[in-house]
Protein backbone atom coordinates (compact mmCIF):
# COMPACT_ATOMS: atom_id res chain seq x y z
CA UNK A 1 0.00 0.00 0.00
CA UNK A 2 1.41 3.38 -0.99
CA UNK A 3 0.64 6.68 0.67
CA UNK A 4 0.44 10.40 -0.06
CA UNK A 5 1.76 11.56 3.31
CA UNK A 6 4.99 13.04 1.98
CA UNK A 7 3.21 15.04 -0.71
CA UNK A 8 0.61 16.37 1.72
CA UNK A 9 3.29 17.19 4.30
CA UNK A 10 5.35 19.10 1.75
CA UNK A 11 2.25 21.03 0.60
CA UNK A 12 1.93 22.27 4.19
CA UNK A 13 5.61 23.22 4.21
CA UNK A 14 6.35 20.88 7.10
CA UNK A 15 9.42 18.78 7.76
CA UNK A 16 9.09 15.19 8.89
CA UNK A 17 10.04 16.37 12.39
CA UNK A 18 7.24 18.96 12.42
CA UNK A 19 4.60 16.40 11.44
CA UNK A 20 6.06 13.97 13.96
CA UNK A 21 5.79 16.57 16.74
CA UNK A 22 2.15 17.23 15.87
CA UNK A 23 1.40 13.49 15.92
CA UNK A 24 3.48 12.72 19.04
CA UNK A 25 5.79 10.26 17.26
CA UNK A 26 9.43 10.36 16.19
CA UNK A 27 10.69 11.71 12.89
CA UNK A 28 11.93 8.19 12.15
CA UNK A 29 8.35 6.90 12.41
CA UNK A 30 7.14 9.43 9.83
CA UNK A 31 10.09 8.56 7.60
CA UNK A 32 9.32 4.83 7.81
CA UNK A 33 5.62 5.40 7.06
CA UNK A 34 6.41 7.61 4.06
CA UNK A 35 8.77 4.92 2.71
CA UNK A 36 6.13 2.20 3.23
CA UNK A 37 8.37 0.39 5.72
CA UNK A 38 5.92 0.76 8.61
CA UNK A 39 2.13 0.71 8.76
CA UNK A 40 0.79 3.22 11.26
CA UNK A 41 -1.77 2.31 13.87
CA UNK A 42 -5.31 3.36 13.08
CA UNK A 43 -5.08 6.05 15.75
CA UNK A 44 -1.89 7.46 14.21
CA UNK A 45 -3.42 7.35 10.71
CA UNK A 46 -6.41 9.38 11.90
CA UNK A 47 -4.11 11.80 13.70
CA UNK A 48 -1.97 12.33 10.59
CA UNK A 49 -5.08 12.82 8.45
CA UNK A 50 -6.39 15.44 10.89
CA UNK A 51 -3.15 17.42 10.82
CA UNK A 52 -2.81 17.08 7.04
CA UNK A 53 -6.42 18.27 6.53
CA UNK A 54 -7.56 15.14 4.74
CA UNK A 55 -9.32 11.86 5.38
CA UNK A 56 -7.58 8.59 6.19
CA UNK A 57 -8.68 6.97 2.94
CA UNK A 58 -6.95 9.80 1.06
CA UNK A 59 -3.64 9.09 2.81
CA UNK A 60 -3.31 5.52 1.61
CA UNK A 61 -3.50 4.13 -1.93
CA UNK A 62 -4.03 0.47 -2.71
CA UNK A 63 -1.40 -1.17 -4.93
CA UNK A 64 -4.12 -3.01 -6.85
Amino acid sequence: MNNTIKELRIKKGWSQAQLADKCNVTRQTINAIEKNKYDPTLQLAFNMAKHLDTMVDELFISDQ
